[in-house]
């Protein structure tokens, strides 16, 4: 197959030059004409602000922020890709800043859009993980434009399991959206308005409302803000009808890594579960097989398309059952579906800078685009992110402003997203809250240089563990050169890592004495950042080891109805009277995967004693998880059998939501009078996630640990 031709690495384009020296001082920033339109596509931060005067304040820009989900800087041309071209976000960096060292500070949807919209870490503004929903009742970047006289908008996804707070008009995906016939929620500041089903793709349907909202707002006196928010390049990655072929015969390179052993690594990269080889879905990844599953969503002809599409190129190119060949096709598969997605976020980039230049408002307008984190590509044999390594680590950055920025320059001072809602801020002339945690990047997209005393190290900490991927919590700081990074909570290892000598970061030089005194002077600055941010990690050190239950069921055997879903039922048959009680979510790694997960069917568990026992307490611990569609059961009964034949029913509960955040609940059922050979209990679990709660519609998850049983 043809290979897609390699990209030489940044700078890109002849027209961008590195900001260094006399380079930057070179590039001045362009002046021009006065409509107002400020578009950005990235996260905001925190600095000094440059007030308007009277004057300045009619010509404020305006602000579309446009951001795509999981677009990895290896995938975008003006980064130096060699795997695919990206035609106008290049275009975007020919006229702007491309920041070739931004950062993510937590690598995970939910917190990354957290830190965008309020310019702090996770641990203060309270999104930890995907878990966790956002409290819109704190200041916010669209709150603060708003106050200052902007007009604001939010037309996109949205992940943040709150209701958008501080936008004149919204649009969002529930969850994570569709690709085809999204359903989207939208609302204003009094609300929610409404729920419908749009019919297309959904980075068209996106942009199209986009287009629709800058075009409405009319009285170019008043500034306008509007994030873009995309869903692509977002598992499970479905490409537009007119992308289907577009990397069909093409073989993607491969990256150099691509079957690393983590030989040199620690633990955490040994026990994630990310790996293109054994992680990927057979059908809803890679379309391989079922693919009326995948397409179920379709119009006919969407549909007709589709399958034809994926069954011919099955039957061209059949997975290999086993060994390097069958990993070499699925990195094949997954890339080409990745890239498709991105070719059309890049298209709607396009469009959005025709539409600003049709309208006049290009001079005036600053675009930034950026992603919410990093993506592996393969890279490690890996896919997903969340990891503090490189891939996922670093995101896309690039910001144009004609009439105020530099242009076609390549920066490359340490940046993160904490610095996003500040830079918004000081460009818009609003004054920057003191307890944002970043620094605005004006100065950087002005001149293309960092002012002095500027950053030298980026801070990041990650912490959905246990959860999806095992990737385990981490923290770290990463310099111009080096990285330093701490795996905590069921392990204590340290990683550093030379990125000058060591750019795929293979070989950890922690306990090397060569690089004591650097090891040493990384922890002191880790510490620093720590204390600068208020982050300490000891709070988040919450112990792995089972609490153990005493109660007369211990060791019988339980026997199910409908057994636990296979990766959720380790042990079935114990696992629920072992006499310990784990304070672990479904989504604990290998050795850990404690707790029992049911789907798609009433729980029913029955326990048979060995000679008739009076009983004085029975209880069952259930986990609530909404972010992960696990829900507490509708209603849980007790059965009894005084012969351990025929079972009469004892009691049942009917049990509320407890709301949002995740949590464990111990529910107590009324014991039978008489002494019992049996006992049964039936969880029921709803029909259907109810609103407001991610998974609308889709059948929750049951989940359950210890079965509690006293006698008297």
């Amino acid at each position: 197959m043809p290979r897609i031709p390699g990209r030489t690495p940044p700078p890109i384009g002849e027209t961008i030059v590195k900001a260094t020296g006399d380079a930057a001082a070179r590039s001045a920033p362009r002046r021009g004409r006065a409509w107002p339109l400020l578009v950005a596509m990235v996260g905001l931060s925190a600095c000094t602000t440059h007030p308007p005067t009277a004057d300045e304040g009619a010509g404020r820009p305006n602000i579309v922020f446009i951001m795509a989900d999981d677009h990895a800087t290896q995938a975008v041309g003006c980064y130096g890709s060699r795997i695919n071209r990206t035609p106008q976000i290049d275009r975007l960096a020919r006229g702007g800043v491309r920041f070739d060292r931004a950062f993510c500070t937590n690598g995970i949807c939910g917190p990354a859009r957290a830190t965008v919209l309020t310019g702090k870490y996770s641990h203060r503004n309270g999104v930890l993980d995907n878990s966790r929903w956002f409290d819109g009742r704190q200041m916010t970047l669209p709150k603060l434009l708003r106050s200052s006289g902007y007009r604001t908008a939010l037309i996109g996804k949205w992940h943040l399991g709150s209701t958008p707070t501080g936008f004149d008009r919204w649009m969002v995906l529930p969850g994570q959206g569709h690709y085809y016939q999204p359903d989207v929620i939208e609302g204003n500041l009094g609300g929610e308005t409404g729920r419908r089903r749009l019919s297309g793709y959904v980075t068209d349907l996106v942009t199209d409302e986009a287009l629709r909202w800058i075009d409405a707002v009319g009285d170019r006196s008043q500034p306008f803000f509007l994030m873009l928010h995309h869903k692509a390049p977002h598992r499970n990655w479905m490409p537009a009808l007119r992308h289907l072929d577009r990397y069909r015969d093409a073989d993607v390179p491969e990256p150099p890594t691509l079957f690393d052993d983590h030989a040199k690594r620690g633990t955490a990269a040994r026990q994630q579960e990310m790996t293109i080889a054994d992680h990927l879905d057979e059908v809803s990844d890679l379309k391989a097989r079922d693919l009326d599953t995948v397409l179920a969503r379709m119009t006919p002809e969407q549909r007709t398309r589709l399958r034809a599409a994926y069954r011919e190129e099955n039957r061209r190119h059949p997975q290999p059952a086993a060994g390097r060949a069958r990993v070499k096709w699925r990195y094949q598969r997954y890339l080409k579906e990745y890239l498709s997605c991105i070719d059309a976020v890049d298209e709607s980039i396009g469009r959005v800078l025709e539409h600003l230049d049709a309208a006049g408002l290009a001079e005036n307008t600053l675009v930034v685009y950026t992603s919410d984190q990093g993506f592996f590509l393969g890279e490690r044999g890996w896919f997903d992110k969340r990891f503090m390594y490189e891939e996922a680590l670093r995101m896309p950055l690039i910001m144009r402003w004609p009439k105020g920025g530099a242009g076609g320059i390549a920066a490359d001072a340490l940046a993160a997203n904490v610095d996003l809602a500040p830079t918004l801020l000081d460009v818009a002339g609003v004054r920057v809250p003191d307890d944002m945690q970043g620094r605005s990047l004006r100065p950087i997209l002005e001149t293309g240089r960092a002012p002095d005393a500027w950053r030298d190290a980026v801070y990041y900490h990650f912490f959905e563990y246990p959860g999806i991927h095992a990737v385990k919590r981490h923290y770290g700081v990463r310099t111009a050169r080096h990285k330093l990074i701490h795996f905590y909570h069921d392990v204590d290892e340290w990683e550093l890592y030379d990125l000058e000598r060591d750019p795929e970061e293979r070989r950890n030089v922690h306990d090397d004495p060569a690089y004591a005194d650097i090891r040493d002077g990384l922890r002191v600055k880790l510490r620093d950042l720590q204390s600068e941010y208020g982050d300490d990690p000891a709070r988040f050190r919450a112990s792995l080891a089972p609490r153990p239950i005493e109660h007369d069921a211990v060791g019988l055997p339980v026997v199910w109805k409908h057994p636990p879903v296979e990766k959720y039922a380790r042990d079935a048959g114990t696992r629920a009277t072992d006499g310990q009680h784990r304070p672990l979510d479904q989504y604990a790694p290998r050795g850990f995967n404690d707790w029992l997960g049911f789907r798609d069917q009433p729980v029913v568990g029955t326990l048979s004693f060995p000679e008739p026992r009076a009983l004085a307490e029975v209880a069952i611990h259930f986990r609530h998880d909404p972010a992960a569609w696990i829900h507490l059961p509708m209603a849980v009964e007790l059965h009894a059998s005084t012969d351990g034949q025929t079972f009469a029913r004892v009691t049942r509960r009917t049990l509320a939501s407890p709301g949002t955040d995740p949590t464990t609940r111990l529910v107590s059922l009324d014991p039978p009078d008489d002494p019992v050979r049996a006992l049964r209990f039936v969880a029921t679990p709803s029909a259907s996630i109810p609103r407001p709660y991610p998974g609308v519609g889709h059948p929750p998850w049951t989940f359950l640990d210890e079965w509690v049983v006293r006698t008297r």
